[in-house]
């Protein structure tokens, strides 16, 4: 506990330090980069500097230029329909007793040191140190347990992804959760501060806060469990790619992935005097995976869900999706009602409810508790 408030100092101090060799770290280049806007489409190379022009006007896109191969192993072995998932829920006592110890107060001071980095986009030093802090504060929410790993899965950019590995008492397979850890401000991105409270800090400390609870009460699984940040969601889901091509080519058995990408915002929600809500994704998922998502929800969470899309590779539950694995994705609201703020300096931490991101942490309880047992 106090290791985790100790390190809530050191973004402020880094940022500060780091900003003049920042500005100067890198710039957006001509470097023609492979992009894929749809599975019926064929990738095109692009140039880097109008990939971002892309992503203003909101198109959706994988940057596959290092992954070009990924799920060409996994499409022959896995027959995602013939996935199953319970019907029912048998684990409530040890889901409940974890939900317990959920605190927004540690996922409130935990999301505003990260967001402290002027930046977190993949690229920048700020990036980086963000990773490095984030990284050693799993370590910190971990050390209860001996047998959990904390590693760096490095990258040919600046930023790592993390991955926390709690080994199964009884089976490798894998149950898995991810959130992505970088931001970026569209206009400039790596130059103009993009705090990412929601988009997707939010997310980072959730499933944060889910490991900690679980750590807290001594949570032991019998399938493998595994907690993701990744790196470079913003650039087209690398992070992901690269973690899940590994896993498909060491021929991993991932039993389900659930990626929580913006987990507070419910302002426009209430003020289209809607319900607050979790929004479960319909689209590029898997239908049965969705389904039992939909059943934790209403087992464990004091709101309700509703069902909304938000197209082709919104986030990286869609490398999971394309290496052959069953994946599911769920978010703060129906999607029309997400934070507008994302992806620009107005991404703060005041538009967020951690009422709100505490249902996203008893969802991610849930669904590795059940999971890991069956």
């Amino acid at each position: 506990m106090l290791l985790i408030q100790a390190l809530s100092v050191l973004p402020t101090l880094l940022t500060i330090s780091a900003l003049p060799q920042h500005q100067k770290a890198f710039e957006i280049k001509h470097e023609l980069r492979l992009i894929q806007t749809s599975d019926s489409a064929p990738p095109q190379w692009v140039p880097e500097d109008e990939i971002v022009k892309m992503q203003t006007k909101g198109i959706k896109f994988m940057d596959i230029t290092e992954f070009p191969d990924l799920g060409k192993i996994n499409s022959k072995r896995y027959t995602i329909a013939k996935t199953k998932f319970p019907e029912h829920l048998n684990y409530q006592k040890e889901v409940n007793t974890a939900i317990a110890n959920i605190s927004t107060e540690y996922m409130e001071e935990n999301l505003r040191a990260f967001i402290g980095f002027n930046t977190r986009y993949y690229k920048s030093s700020t990036g980086q140190q963000s990773g490095e802090w984030l990284f050693e504060l799993v370590k910190a929410t971990c050390i209860g347990n001996p047998n959990i790993s904390v590693t760096q899965f490095h990258h040919s950019w600046r930023q790592h992804s993390i991955i926390a590995k709690i080994p199964g008492s009884k089976s490798e397979s894998i149950v898995i959760v991810g959130a992505h850890q970088d931001s970026a401000n569209l206009f400039f991105p790596g130059h103009k501060a993009a705090p990412g409270a929601d988009d997707d800090a939010s997310g980072t400390v959730t499933i944060l806060e889910a490991l900690r609870a679980l750590v807290s009460v001594g949570f032991q699984p019998e399938k493998t469990v595994e907690f993701h940040w990744y790196s470079a969601e913003e650039a087209g889901l690398l992070g992901s790619q690269a973690v899940f091509s590994k896993y498909e080519r060491k021929n991993k058995d991932v039993v389900a992935f659930l990626q929580q990408d913006m987990t507070g915002y419910i302002q426009k929600t209430l003020e289209s005097g809607k319900s607050e809500s979790v929004g479960v994704i319909t689209d590029f998922v898997h239908k049965g995976l969705t389904d039992f998502i939909k059943t934790i929800i209403t087992e464990y969470c004091m709101v309700p869900f509703v069902e909304t899309k938000c197209g082709y590779a919104c986030s990286d539950h869609a490398s999971a999706s394309k290496a052959g694995y069953p994946s599911a994705f769920v978010i703060e609201s129906d999607f029309k009602d997400s934070n507008p703020n994302i992806h620009t300096i107005g991404d703060t931490i005041d538009k967020l409810s951690f009422d709100h991101m505490k249902e996203h942490t008893k969802l991610t309880i849930g669904f590795v508790v059940e999971l890991s047992h069956i």
